[in-house]
């Protein structure tokens, strides 16, 4: 058990913990939120030993291992598989012993450490190391190449691989899913929902949360609050402590009444179709939690477009790609025909290199078709969120000097909008007040660089929004008010994103891009991850391929006793991963009708005539009933599918 007992934290002169406590227990997935700056990386630092607490007592178990992303780019020539093989400690411990005891002919000791590599899993290691590599994303072929031959993003993935491989009782995990698409982010999902030890997660996707998280740690004024259950049910409690909280509250209703009126409007709005209904569900969730939204500190929107073209964008005929300094073009989209009209809510989905960024790049001007052309509708204005803010956003220069040179560009230099003290004001509505707006951009946060980003793309009034990846670094609240602000905007939206909330509540329809093309993906979010399980099992079957390889001879295969023991160990070591999933499953599968019996008694009792008390005692039962009884519904739908998929082989 992890213990912090009236511990306080400092940085500096600021308290992020004062005279915290908590207890952790062995097994449990946590998920630590708070707003940026709250002092979540601090705690990790205390957790990892290389920050002590000011005051009180902090423990865990002494015998305890744990695994951590290292925050360092890797540097080294080595192939990815050798270099995530390589953060299994315990293989690298016992070979370091192994060599020695060779080196000295200790034979027993020789022996005794053979029979310790086996226990430590050294005969399925290296397939182990591959299967965690080619689950973030990798392909086959990527295996073998040298660690430093990859970008930073994908490096960044390998650091989180040999951070899987490493044998832990306790993994600590700060933002994970930042270098990761959507396809790499479901399997992350399912790897961490079978991982046995303790996890603590700080992560700002609430879906993400959601998945993997059954404990809530919310770091708020240097005190932390436990809360049984996953975001949702912390967002749930949260919102319920503030309703209680009346001088808050009263503050609150001009802005709660702004976000129903928000709801019932779009609500209206939304069709039969599955990607509409994902949105009403995502604004019925709005509306439970509208106190929490309320409370932020942070919100903004975007201003009426000026023109709506109509088609906004016709693409024709076009191929997308790179072209080298030599002249040579690199195509990674072509036979592209599809248009953009007014109003439309597009998310554009699909693993990491397959285009979608070049998509986004190519319709926002940075970079010019190969083939083709775009021709776009009259007095098109497009807002463009770049993936990397810094290709946006020049690091040596402050908010004003982006704005100065914005209103410049814009012809607006002279005109009353363009006035500084304007300018400084409209800063102000994003957060950079007093003497932020003369902060280097190259000194501040991902989440300040973004808002700047957001702020630049609001004074412009775009007609057509083209955002990728704008969540990367905005904490929660931040993308409640992003998600809010965009299903107001008349115009046109295209998106990119891992974050499935925000994608759920905004998009109306998806485009798939893959395999050189793109298609409408006729589906919404759910259609997606079973397309992706899809994929998975595709480049599984092409890694087995590959490893096997088209050369082996007779002597090289394995004979069939030696066959049979491997597959037979295989299956062994298959039902001792089955049987805690199979024996959570058969717990639901019994607590379910119990609840539901409860359930219908309650609602019988409800149509009866009952004192006024007992008829609230029963309401408020009857409200715990269902969230109990959604949730487990959910857990009872993964468990299948994940039995189903490892039974299967998959």
């Amino acid at each position: 058990m992890i213990v912090l007992k009236n511990v306080s934290l400092r940085r500096g002169t600021k308290v992020l913990l004062g005279d915290a406590s908590i207890n952790l227990n062995p097994g449990e997935k946590i998920g630590l939120i708070g707003r940026n700056g709250a002092g979540k990386s601090s705690l990790f630092a205390l957790l990892d030993g290389s920050l002590h607490e000011d005051r009180g007592e902090f423990s865990m178990p002494p015998h305890w291992r744990m695994a951590q992303v290292a925050q360092h780019m890797p540097e080294t020539d080595q192939s990815a598989a050798q270099f995530v093989l390589d953060g299994d400690t315990r293989l690298a411990e016992l070979s370091a012993m192994l060599q020695q005891a060779e080196a000295g002919g200790d034979g027993m000791r020789i022996a005794q450490l053979h029979a310790d590599l086996q226990d430590a899993g050294q005969h399925d290691a290296l397939p182990r190391a591959e299967a965690l590599i080619l689950g973030l994303g990798f392909t086959p072929e990527q295996l073998h190449r040298p660690v430093n031959s990859f970008s930073g993003g994908w490096r960044m993935r390998l650091q989180l691989a040999r951070a899987l491989m490493c044998p832990s009782d306790l993994l600590l995990l700060d933002e994970p899913t930042n270098h990761l698409d959507l396809d790499a982010l479901v399997w992350l999902e399912s790897w961490l929902q079978r991982y046995a030890g303790t996890l603590l997660v700080i992560s700002h996707d609430r879906e993400f949360l959601d998945a993997v998280t059954r404990v809530t740690l919310h770091i708020e004024n240097a005190q932390l609050t436990r809360y049984g259950g996953n975001y949702s049910a912390f967002e749930t409690l949260r919102a319920q402590q503030l309703e209680l909280q009346q001088a808050a509250y009263s503050k609150q209703q001009d802005k709660i009444a702004h976000l129903q009126k928000f709801i019932d409007r779009f609500k209206a709005k939304a069709t039969k179709a599955k990607q509409a209904q994902s949105r009403v569900k995502a604004l019925e969730r709005m509306e439970k939690i509208a106190p929490v939204l309320a409370s932020a500190d942070f919100t903004f929107e975007f201003s009426e477009p000026d023109n709506l073209p109509n088609p906004m964008l016709a693409i024709t005929d076009a191929a997308f790609g790179y072209r080298g300094d030599d002249g040579h073009e690199t195509a990674i989209l072509s036979g592209v025909n599809r248009s953009v009209l007014a109003g439309q809510r597009i998310g554009i989905l699909g693993a990491n290199g397959q285009g979608k960024s070049t998509l986004v790049k190519t319709v926002a001007r940075t970079m010019a078709p190969l083939a083709g052309r775009l021709t776009e509708g009259k007095g098109l204005r497009i807002g463009y969120f770049a993936q990397q803010e810094l290709d946006v956003l020049r690091a040596p220069d402050n908010p004003l000097e982006h704005m100065v040179r914005l209103a410049r560009e814009q012809g607006l230099a002279n005109s009353e909008a363009g006035r500084e003290q304007e300018l400084r004001n409209f800063l102000g509505s994003f957060n950079f007040s007093g003497d932020m707006v003369q902060q280097r951009v190259g000194t501040m946060s991902g989440g300040e660089k973004a808002r700047l980003v957001l702020a630049m793309i609001v004074w412009q009034k775009p007609n057509l929004l083209l955002l990728d990846e704008p969540t990367n670094h905005l904490d929660l609240a931040t993308r409640e008010a992003l998600a809010m602000a965009l299903n107001e905007f008349e115009g046109t939206v295209m998106l990119v994103s891992h974050d499935r909330a925000l994608l759920r509540s905004v998009c109306d329809e998806f485009w798939l891009v893959g395999r050189g093309r793109i298609e409408p993906f006729d589906g919404d979010l759910e259609d997606y991850q079973r397309h992706l399980l899809d994929e998975s099992r595709r480049l599984r079957e092409e890694a087995r391929k590959i490893s096997a390889g088209p050369t082996t001879t007779p002597a090289q295969r394995m004979s069939g006793s030696d066959q049979r023991k491997q597959e037979a160990a295989r299956r062994q070591q298959l039902a001792v991963e089955l049987r805690p999933l199979r024996k959570e499953l058969e717990s639901i599968e019994q607590r379910l009708p119990r609840l539901q019996e409860e359930k219908s008694q309650l609602e019988l009792r409800l149509s009866t005539a009952m004192p006024a008390g007992d008829i609230a005692q029963a309401g408020r039962r009857l409200k715990v009933l269902g969230e109990e009884l959604a949730q487990l519904e959910d857990r009872w739908l993964q468990l299948s599918e994940q039995i189903e998929l490892m039974a299967s082989g998959c």
